[in-house]
């Protein structure tokens, strides 16, 4: 190679180098909540950063803590959704399909739904 090769593949990776520490030291604007659904129904909506144990229709339990949710007791024969890893990021779910229950992470910005219009008029 020569040595405007080198000087490209630095210049390269220097740019990529300060657009990595620029996006993992960036403050986290948005508000990150746990979204339950039962059957389709929206059960409750918590936020992520409160510690709690969540019992859903006396069927399964949801552990929020530390900024991550996992599926700590599920009444179902597979239990796959209690062996699911924890999600902290959004668009991540749990599922237990035998329940019908789906838990997810949406992010949203800092108002709170009830604070955001639900439709445009004129």
């Amino acid at each position: 190679m020569k040595k405007n090769d080198w000087i490209l593949i630095l210049f390269v990776a220097a740019v990529a180098g300060i657009f990595l520490v620029a996006l993992l030291l960036r403050p986290e604007q948005a508000v990150r909540r746990v979204e339950i659904s039962v059957d389709g129904e929206l059960y409750g909506r918590y936020d992520l950063k409160e510690d709690q144990e969540i019992s859903i229709n006396e069927t399964n339990k949801v552990e929020i803590s530390g900024g991550t949710v996992r599926m700590t007791w599920a009444k179902c024969p597979d239990q796959i959704c209690v062996h699911h890893k924890e999600i902290s990021r959004d668009g991540e779910s749990i599922i237990c399909l035998p329940n019908k229950i789906v838990v997810s992470i949406i992010v949203g910005d800092a108002k709170t739904e009830d604070e955001s219009p639900d439709a445009v008029s004129n």
